[in-house]
C-alpha cells in the first residue's frame, strides 16, 4: 500500500465511531440493468462490473478487511441465455488473468466456493492457477462464489455429513452448528459482518444462507458498475453506526481493530 493510500485509510478508520466489518459479503446486482438503461447490451454491464470488483477489492484490502466474498455467479445464472453465460465465463477468465498483479501487490489470497466443477474447463483452470499463485499471500481473502447457491451448499453439506454418520466417523448426538460448518464449501469462511446488495433489491437471493444469520444488511440503489470505493466507504460507515447485539451482547470497537492492523502493517510488528 502506498503512503497516500495508507494515510487515507487511516483517516477513514479514525472517523468511525463503531464496529468495523472483518468479513464483507456482496451481492453484485444490476450489471445488465445498468447497461440496458443506457441502451447497451447487458454484457457491457458485466464487463464494467469487473472494474468495480477491482476497485472495491483493493479498497477493502487497504482498509484492513479480513475477508471479502463476492457473489459472482449463482446456480440460477446458468439459466440465462447461452451468449450471456459464455460471456460471463470469458470475463471471469479475463479478470483472473488481468488482476493477478493487483492480487499479489495487495497480498490478497484468492479462494472460491460453489460447485466449481460446473465451470467450463478454461475458466476452472484459470481459477485454479490464480488460487495457487496467491496461496502464500497473508492479506485479505477474496472469495468468489461461483456456480453457488446457499441451499445447494447446505444440501451438499448435509449429504457429506450423513455419509460420515453412516460410516461411524461422526456421532449423530455430537452434531452441532460448528459440526455443520465443517462440511460447508469452505469451513474457514467466517460469518459475514456486513452483507451489501446493490441495485436496490431487498432479498438474499440464495446467498450465504447459513453464514449470514447475523449479518448486517446494507442495500443501495446503485447498480454494481456504479459501486466503487466511495460507495464501499459509505456502507462501512453505515455499518459502524449499527449496534450489533448477537442476542444481547454489544460488539467491541472494530474501528480500533482496523487502525491497529494498519499500524502493524506499517511497522511490521
Amino acid at each position: 500500500m502506498s503512503a497516500a493510500s495508507q494515510a487515507e485509510a487511516r483517516a477513514f478508520l479514525e472517523s468511525l465511531s463503531g464496529p468495523f466489518p472483518d468479513h464483507i459479503a456482496i451481492i453484485m446486482d444490476g450489471n445488465g440493468r445498468w447497461a440496458e438503461s443506457r441502451g447497451w447490451l447487458r454484457v457491457r454491464g458485466h464487463k464494467e462490473g469487473t472494474n468495480s470488483v477491482r476497485d472495491v477489492t483493493t479498497a477493502a484490502a487497504e482498509l484492513g478487511v479480513r475477508s471479502l466474498t463476492l457473489y459472482a455467479f449463482s446456480r440460477e445464472n446458468w439459466k440465462r441465455p447461452d451468449f450471456e453465460v459464455s460471456t460471463l465465463m470469458r470475463l471471469l477468465r479475463l479478470y483472473l488473468r488481468r488482476e493477478r498483479e493487483t492480487l499479489m501487490e495487495n497480498r490478497i489470497r484468492l479462494k472460491a466456493i460453489g460447485r466449481l466443477e460446473d465451470l467450463p474447463r478454461f475458466a476452472r483452470t484459470t481459477l485454479e492457477e490464480t488460487i495457487a499463485l496467491t496461496a502464500g499471500n497473508d492479506g485479505m481473502v477474496l472469495r468468489l462464489a461461483l456456480s453457488y447457491g446457499g441451499r445447494t451448499e447446505m444440501a451438499d453439506a448435509a449429504r457429506a455429513l450423513a455419509r460420515d454418520v453412516a460410516a461411524g466417523r461422526v456421532g449423530a448426538e455430537d452434531i452441532d452448528d460448528e459440526t455443520l460448518r465443517g462440511y460447508l464449501y469452505d469451513s474457514e469462511t467466517p460469518d459475514p459482518d456486513l452483507l451489501i446488495r446493490t441495485a436496490g433489491e431487498m432479498r438474499l437471493s440464495n446467498f450465504l444462507l447459513w453464514q449470514a444469520s447475523y449479518a448486517e444488511l446494507y442495500v443501495t440503489e446503485e447498480c454494481w458498475p456504479e459501486f466503487r470505493r466511495p460507495q464501499l466507504l459509505g456502507a462501512i460507515k453505515a455499518f459502524a453506526g449499527r449496534k450489533r447485539k448477537f442476542g444481547g451482547l454489544l460488539r467491541g470497537d472494530g474501528a480500533a481493530v482496523g487502525q491497529q492492523r494498519l499500524t502493524t502493517e506499517a511497522t511490521g510488528t
